[in-house]
């Protein structure tokens, strides 16, 4: 039993440095534009209520405590349904930056979000999702693309959408094809 402990804890050890890197520079306290803490091949599950409701991996991951934030490269993320069961949203993107308190994400370098219960997929260069508000938006100039599992396609420039009411929109170059199954 006791062999059995040891054994654990040192594979434990073992595991956990080999997918960490500590950056301690050369002495003083970093800059700001130096990050605290860097991880290499991150994943993250968050859970509530015994329940996972998000998962992430990321390539590289820097946290940045005076910023209060953490910057992400190669990022693949997973919303779960309420009890954890089935992915409702699928995504990647290059790049996203973290904001830890409001739990704000900036994302960028081509990003790609699958809603499973709309059946729809967005593609474009950035988008920006605000917590507490559930809000999403790509910016004025960014165009986006949203392709529906029954063949319709939509591209605008200015998206937003409303993640409390389930609405989007845009304001600006719309035109797609919109498919009728009747």
């Amino acid at each position: 039993m006791r062999k059995t402990v040891k054994c654990f804890f040192i594979i434990s050890i073992v595991l956990l440095a080999g997918s960490c890197t500590f950056d301690y520079g050369g002495g003083g306290t970093p800059g700001e534009d130096m990050p605290d803490l860097i991880m290499i091949d991150v994943e993250y599950v968050r859970v509530r209520s015994a329940d996972p409701i998000a998962w992430f991996h990321a390539d590289l991951a820097e946290r940045y405590e005076k910023q209060g934030i953490m910057k992400l490269q190669n990022i693949v993320f997973e919303h779960y349904n309420e009890y954890g069961e089935e992915v409702s949203v699928y995504g990647k993107a290059g790049n996203a930056v973290v904001d830890i308190d409001s739990g704000d994400i900036f994302m960028n370098n081509g990003v790609r979000i699958e809603i499973m219960s709309e059946e729809i997929t967005l593609d474009t260069y950035q988008l920006e999702w605000k917590d507490e508000q559930r809000y999403l938006s790509a910016g004025e100039t960014n165009e986006v693309y949203i392709y529906r599992e029954d063949g319709g396609s939509i591209t605008g420039i200015g998206f937003s959408a409303d993640a409390r009411r389930r609405t989007w929109e845009f304001s600006n170059r719309i035109r797609g094809t919109y498919i009728n199954e009747e």
